[in-house]
């Protein structure tokens, strides 16, 4: 999961001090030093490591705290403040195309995902009313041309390009093709290197010379960690960036770039790439990061995913069967389908407040993606009678089920098993009203 190492150092540290009714300085400084070692192994830069816990130190001794009634508390709330401000404080948005067509160029070391984040910002753009263009301006690596002729094509956005001309002419006369187009965000696929170079940047810089562009995005592999912070300070450094876009946060990220390109650039994170498909990309909400990395969910993200994919009459017919106790296996069926919709099952759990302290209790719950097919398939293989009343599923039942989905009479033991868990599971992590969650249609899981 997202951060997950980060998270389960940091939540541990912060239960320990919550169950304490008086905070001493050797408490804070015990806590701190466990934040510490938790930020640098999860490679954020060491000295914004060093700030960071010098200003929480300084609060965490205040009168907020020590006079506190609930001093662990305070020290979480603390914390969480400290980090919204690491990550930017507020959400930064794209500006608005004054004067269209406005140039976007997208700039950053080959391999950081330039080309893809291009077609996810362009779909994005084109989702909330905008006409953008893309522009194949990567006239050196092999494919990458065709790459985003290809991502515009499965997404009906149009692409400029003049095969391997100077990226400079081609971002002009994209332009032009735009004005006429009636195109308003013009976003350039620029070329990248293994590392930034002289010859790079001069070319960057040209283009940022001649098309006076709106934005100067740096595309960044989150897994990358340091080295990513480095690329950002270079490229702010030459280019003077106005944003940064993270990839690959999906992946397994210790998180120290999230937690350090911005400090390093001052540069706010615009974007983030949590999957490869073209849908999944959201902007950047430092406080829901925030209360991801502390534990206590996200349940905005999570309501905002499900509000795409979810039928209101169908969730709050679900929402009566919750109450009544009454979820079938053609439930389960219909919220698997739509939970595949939303992104990476682990990105949805860990937007739940609370959850993973509820699933500790329930370990043999699928949660994995490839279970969750399997079960798919199981379910899918069951007649509808068979879906609303498991307990009729018997021995022969069972062995027809397991052949029709190409599983094993074992798998389906086990799901039936699951759903009476998750069944519980629900009961146990709380009210949907509780959650926030209410008609929405959504399994906390």
């Amino acid at each position: 999961m997202l951060f997950s190492s980060l998270s389960e150092k940091l939540q541990e540290t912060f239960r320990r001090l919550k169950g304490k009714g008086k905070l001493t300085e050797k408490d804070v400084d015990a806590a701190l030093r466990e934040v510490r070692l938790a930020l640098l192994e999860a490679d954020v830069n060491y000295k914004i490591v060093k700030n960071f816990v010098s200003l929480l130190k300084e609060r965490a001794l205040g009168a907020e705290v020590l006079k506190s009634l609930t001093p662990g508390q305070q020290v979480v709330k603390i914390v969480y403040e400290e980090l919204v401000n690491l990550m930017g404080e507020t959400r930064s948005r794209l500006a608005p195309p004054d004067n269209p067509p406005r140039a976007v160029m997208l700039v950053g070391l080959q391999g950081s995902g330039k080309t893809t984040t291009a077609a996810k910002l362009a779909s994005m753009l084109q989702k909330n009313g905008h006409k953008p263009m893309l522009v194949a301006a990567d006239v050196y690596r092999p494919a990458a041309i065709q790459q985003l002729e290809v991502l515009g094509g499965e997404i009906g956005i149009p692409v400029f390009g003049m095969g391997k001309e100077d990226p400079v002419k081609i971002g002009l006369h994209a332009l032009k093709e735009a004005g006429r187009g009636g195109n308003d965000y013009v976003i350039l696929d620029t070329a990248g290197r293994l590392h930034i170079d002289e010859e790079l940047m001069r070319e960057l810089s040209r283009l940022k010379e001649s098309l006076n562009p709106l934005e100067i995005l740096l595309v960044v592999d989150a897994m990358t960690g340091q080295d990513a912070v480095n690329a950002a300070r270079s490229f702010h450094e030459q280019l003077g960036l106005t944003g940064v876009i993270l990839t690959k946060l999906d992946g397994d990220t210790r998180g120290g770039a999230a937690l350090s390109v911005r400090a390093v650039t001052n540069c706010p994170i615009k974007f983030v790439g949590v999957g490869e498909k073209i849908d999944a990309f959201e902007p950047f909400y430092p406080d829901r990061m925030a209360s991801r990395i502390l534990g206590m969910g996200d349940m905005l993200s999570l309501i905002e995913k499900a509000q795409q994919v979810v039928d209101e009459e169908k969730s709050r017919a679900l929402e009566k069967k919750l109450r009544s106790r009454s979820l079938t296996l053609e439930d389960f069926l219909e919220q698997l389908q739509q939970i595949k919709q939303m992104g990476p099952l682990d990105n949805l759990l860990e937007m739940i407040p609370g959850f993973n302290k509820a699933a500790k209790q329930f370990k043999n719950i699928p949660l994995d993606e490839r279970q969750l097919v399997k079960a798919e398939a199981i379910i899918s293989s069951m007649t509808r009678k068979e879906r609303i009343q498991p307990e009729i599923i018997n021995s022969s039942r069972r062995q027809r089920i397991a052949a029709g989905s190409g599983t094993t009479v074992q798998d389906v033991n086990r799901l039936l098993k699951q759903f009476e868990q998750m069944k519980k599971m629900l009961k146990q992590v709380g009210s949907l009203e509780k959650g926030k969650i209410k008609g929405r249609g959504l399994f906390p899981f």
